[in-house]
């Protein structure tokens, strides 16, 4: 056999050899296999006393990318957290680097070498970058894009799948900030459904809501691939990075797979409710004191009752329309309990030794001087409870309790939405109209939270 021959044999089987598998990865050239982590999220952010920080020590992070600006929905930041999974903290890393997602990939472990990073928050979010100054004042800025590889280093791992931190919408927080999370069972608010996801380049928020009538804001970019494309229908689960603005939390989607929703809206939350066990049981306006006036209600209902949507109006002297009115949506009333609305918290407590439910102030429907009417109103604008008749001024009629009390019969267990003088006593100043002539003073003539 020729020499020639010879050679290329050997060499042919030389390279064989050489290839135990075709099934191999291609080494990452600028990968770190060297470098080790030496401090985490939490003790970084300890650093941070409330201005910025030239980081000096040699403090190396390590954390996985959870965010992407491949979609354009993300500028000029990666978000890191401590986990791939189940993450406990999270943070901003400002770089100027366009195509981030191309060196580093969602779900690449990096370590971060902090000597030479500058440590702050903006908008209550915990940031790491470069400098910015202008007017004077200096704070963090994108880290040059000839800096970025210093500092940031891909691990000699292949990128990991990411799990989602599953939350419900009332566990949000500011310690989730930075972290990827996912909600279940959410939907775009009937509002917006037909909606795109931004105004042409502009950042915009749509708003999610889930079953329990919570809802989260949605951060969209007006420069993101999708801005135009219409926000799904249906619910299903959200997928984001949480981010922080001052005292308000967003998601932020990495793409539109991130939102997948297959399943049917959620069906109406009932959170309003009507019924005509909670009525009027004394009005006051003592002869000794105009500023312990005070509304009392009672609720003779056997259920937990949530007065969303319920409020008490005011129709003053003769007049046909709203004088005032009291919104009564934050109180919760329990079976067989009383409400006691003052005029002037400090003064009826001074007055009778205990503080009332809920203070209403001056020129309220608690601060009556008798001749007004009033009326209690449902969550759908049903009139429950009367006292008075609109347009009819009370002087000297039989619902005039000037310098004294209306207090309701014992008997009645119901409210009555049509004023009944037969139901109640009133005292006044005059006597008209089968009325007592007989001015009520405070403390002594009234026991409000109680039916007596």
């Amino acid at each position: 056999m020729p020499v020639r021959k010879i050679a290329i044999a050997i060499a042919l089987l030389l390279l064989h050899g050489c290839i135990k598998s075709e099934d191999f990865d291609t080494p990452n050239k600028n990968c770190s296999a060297s470098l080790a982590p030496n401090t985490t999220f939490k003790a970084v952010k300890e650093l941070y006393k409330g201005n910025l920080l030239l980081i000096t020590e040699d403090l190396i992070l390590e954390g996985f990318v959870i965010s992407s600006d491949q979609a354009g929905n993300f500028f000029g930041t990666i978000h890191l957290q401590d986990a791939a999974e189940n993450p406990t903290a999270g943070i901003q890393l400002l770089v100027d680097l366009r195509s981030s997602y191309l060196q580093y990939p969602l779900g690449t472990k990096v370590l971060l070498k902090l000597k030479g990073l500058y440590l702050g928050k903006q908008k209550g979010a915990f940031v790491l970058g470069g400098t910015f100054a202008a007017f004077g004042t200096t704070s963090v800025g994108r880290l040059p894009a000839l800096k970025i590889p210093e500092h940031l280093l891909v691990v000699c791992d292949n990128p990991v799948q990411l799990a989602p931190k599953a939350i419900d919408l009332a566990d949000v927080d500011s310690s989730l900030t930075s972290t990827l999370v996912q909600f279940s069972r959410v939907e775009v608010i009937t509002a917006e459904q037909d909606s795109t996801y931004a105004v042409a380049e502009t950042e915009t928020t749509r708003t999610l809501i889930d079953c329990n009538d919570l809802t989260i804001k949605l951060l969209n970019s007006g420069y993101a691939n999708f801005q135009a494309q219409k926000l799904p229908g249906g619910s299903g689960t959200a997928t984001g990075v949480l981010v922080r603005e001052r005292n308000n939390m967003f998601l932020a989607i990495r793409d539109t797979t991130d939102l997948f929703f297959t399943q049917e809206e959620c069906p109406d939350l009932i959170t309003e409710f009507t019924t005509d066990s909670f009525f009027f049981t004394e009005l006051a306006d003592p002869n000794n004191n105009a500023d312990a006036r005070f509304i009392e209600l009672y609720y003779a209902g056997n259920e937990t009752l949530p007065l969303k949507g319920w409020s008490i109006v005011r129709y003053t002297n003769a007049n046909t329309e709203v004088g005032a009115s009291l919104d009564l949506s934050e109180i919760t009333l329990t079976p067989n309990s009383f409400l006691v609305i003052a005029k002037d918290a400090l003064e009826f407590e001074a007055t009778f030794g205990f503080a009332p439910n809920l203070e209403a102030g001056s020129n309220s429907p608690a601060d009556s001087n008798g001749d007004d009417n009033l009326f209690l109103i449902d969550p759908f604008g049903t009139v429950i409870d009367a006292f008075g008749r609109i347009g009819e001024d009370g002087t000297g009629t039989n619902h005039e309790f000037e310098d004294g009390k209306a207090v309701r019969s014992l008997a009645i267990e119901r409210a009555n939405s049509t004023y009944d003088f037969t139901e109640w006593t009133l005292y006044n100043d005059t006597g008209d109209s089968g009325t007592i002539n007989q001015p009520q003073n405070a403390p002594e003539d009234y026991n409000p939270g109680v039916r007596d």
